[in-house]
């Protein structure tokens, strides 16, 4: 695998090796010794899947300490634009974010650290999304961002007017209301 760095410490993309003939193609999406080795050692504990149309916006979601998480992510159908937001207090890139575009066809990997608010917008008609986390869903813990705020600055390709967000994502603090417990 290629780990290649952001310009957030501790978020990575990781492009697979992909092996492809006339049968189609082969890959290792997660190997713990080479992740350990080649980005940090995480002990991932649960996997999540998500599936969800175009114009969706699934964020920008965390878990507050002591059950924060780490995850690694990826699309396995359609694409996806994926969010990163440094959420760590003294962080000198506190605030801001990496956005990359992960697809069936890119076949690359995002890692998000604890400290991070992670979300994603749906590029395609459908997109199935894959979460490998390193701490257990624990509900009494989970916060979120308005993924619209614009001290955070993403620019999301559908229409705050036109996206689909759950309710309780709308209800979300902009950054500056935010007290990080990171």
């Amino acid at each position: 695998m290629k780990v290649i760095s952001t310009e957030i410490e501790g978020v990575f993309i990781i492009e697979p090796r992909v092996f492809k003939d006339s049968r189609g193609y082969f890959y290792e999406s997660y190997s713990k010794k080479e992740f350990d080795k080649e980005v940090c050692p995480v002990d991932f504990v649960q996997d999540n899947q998500s599936c969800s149309v175009k114009g969706v916006i699934r964020g920008l979601h965390f878990q507050r300490p002591p059950y924060s998480q780490s995850k690694l992510v990826r699309c396995v159908e359609g694409a996806v634009l994926d969010i990163a937001v440094d959420l760590r207090k003294g962080s000198p890139t506190y605030g801001k974010h990496i956005a990359v575009e992960l697809s069936a066809e890119n076949q690359l990997e995002f890692f998000i650290p604890k400290g991070f608010a992670h979300g994603f917008e749906v590029l395609s008609d459908r997109a199935v999304f894959q979460y490998k986390c390193d701490e257990y869903y624990h509900p009494e813990s989970e916060g979120g961002l308005d993924p619209y705020d614009k001290n955070i600055g993403i620019e999301w390709r559908t229409k705050e007017n036109e996206a689909i967000i759950s309710e309780k994502d709308k209800k979300h603090p902009s950054l500056k209301e935010f007290n990080s417990p990171f």
